[in-house]
């Protein structure tokens, strides 16, 4: 089946620049293709997610990716979706944040033997002279054309800054460079990034003469409407420091029903045929399909031991129709959190160990957990930080299960 298809079956494709023109490219040769990732961070999240599977399903159909890592489009910030002026960071900043995005990027798509390229926009765009850009490049675009734009709009109203208008120029410049030096002829990108995919687009037909393509793909959104991969303490990160790997298989764990055949499709590998059965469970078997979605891309991300093992503790957790109401559990006033307490004696105080010395020989065999994460220092102290929506949960051994709520 033609990789088009594909993305269509399992609902990636939003808008396309030349929708024939480009499944017929798609079916007779290797397309060279980017998608932008913006480093404003240092971590990816689930928002970036869906961009990450649509570049995997194009490259394992024959086609070659770009990562672009914006470590020059950072440092001005895209407007695209926003109505407050983006943080500015410092090229310190955007280098640490680039440097653990390739990491991510890395164990997500072959890069092997040529099969993708890892390119940063700073290589370019940092050493422009500003008059020789505005010469080269500012000439092809209209401001008033630029100003109907959906990224710049909603902006009008609260102020759009001259810094952020210049972004557009930069990321079409972007596509006519990796045309020039990699032949690359389509772009593809959220939805919300449309206004400045045709821009590049635009830019390679007038300063090149050459064709190229755009194609966008829907954004995560839930039954709703509201974007997808956020909780109560914000967003949910690729990163195993921010978002622990059982933390993302609850979080897909828990989607509504109603979400569940979306994710199946666009956020695993899971054969349409499968998908198609397992969305039409209903009642409780519909969480057999949330087992599995979990499952699948947590694998995706964090590997298929981290996998394994987020489900284990969740099944261990929940498993025989168990949540954290029936959980053994001690309310404890936010006070004795606001300095800290020791692990040892909040092990003991809780009732989970019957001494300081048991509590730190269970710590060094590694057997206490906080929230799933393994505690490897007997002098840490709990605070109030350690807390999510008021509360932890720690697990002795293997199957002991102790949740603290804050009061």
């Amino acid at each position: 089946m033609n990789v088009f298809d594909v993305l269509m079956e399992r609902g990636y494709i939003a808008q396309t620049t030349h929708e024939e023109e480009i499944r017929e490219l798609l079916d007779k040769e290797s397309v060279t293709f980017y998608i932008g990732f913006d480093p404003t961070a240092d971590s990816l999240h689930v928002g970036h997610f869906i961009a990450m599977m649509f570049m995997a399903h194009m490259q394992r159909g024959g086609h070659k990716p770009i990562a672009l890592l914006g470590g020059g489009t950072a440092m001005v910030g895209d407007p695209s979706g926003r109505t407050d002026i983006r943080q500015m960071l410092t090229k310190e900043k955007i280098e640490h944040n680039v440097n653990s995005i390739k990491k991510q990027l890395e164990k997500f798509i072959d890069f092997r033997d040529g099969k993708a390229i890892l390119v940063n926009n700073a290589d370019w765009l940092l050493d422009l002279n500003y008059v020789d850009f505005l010469r080269e490049v500012g000439t092809h675009f209209s401001v008033n054309r630029m100003l109907t734009a959906e990224c710049f709009k909603q902006r009008l109203e609260k102020g759009l800054s001259f810094l952020e208008f210049n972004y557009m120029l930069m990321q079409g410049y972007d596509f006519y460079v990796l045309n020039e030096k990699y032949g690359c002829k389509m772009q593809l990108g959220g939805n919300d990034q449309w206004s400045n995919m045709i821009a590049g687009m635009e830019l390679v037909r007038r300063k090149a003469g050459k064709q190229v393509y755009a194609m966008t793909c829907t954004l995560l959104t839930n039954s709703e409407g509201d974007k997808m991969g956020k909780t109560a303490k914000g967003a949910v990160w690729l990163d195993p420091e921010k978002t622990t790997p059982y933390e993302f298989y609850q979080y897909w764990r828990n989607v509504d029903d109603e979400d569940v055949d979306k994710c199946l499709r666009m956020l695993t590998f899971v054969p349409m045929d499968e998908v198609r059965r397992l969305s039409q469970l209903e009642g409780a078997e519909i969480n057999e399909a949330k087992k599995i979605l979990a499952f699948e891309v947590t694998k995706l991300i964090h590997g298929e031991d981290e996998a394994r093992k987020a489900a284990e503790t969740a099944e261990a957790l929940f498993g025989s129709g168990g949540d954290l109401e029936s959980m053994p559990t001690t309310e404890l006033s936010s006070s004795i959190f606001e300095e800290g307490i020791g692990i040892l004696s909040l092990l003991t105080q809780v009732g989970l160990t019957k001494s300081n010395g048991e509590a730190r020989r269970l710590i060094t065999q590694g057997g206490i957990h906080v929230d799933d994460e393994q505690v490897k220092d007997p002098g840490i102290l709990i605070t109030l930080d350690s807390f999510r929506d008021n509360k932890i949960i720690i697990r002795k051994g293997k199957k002991v299960y102790h949740l603290i709520k804050l009061v």
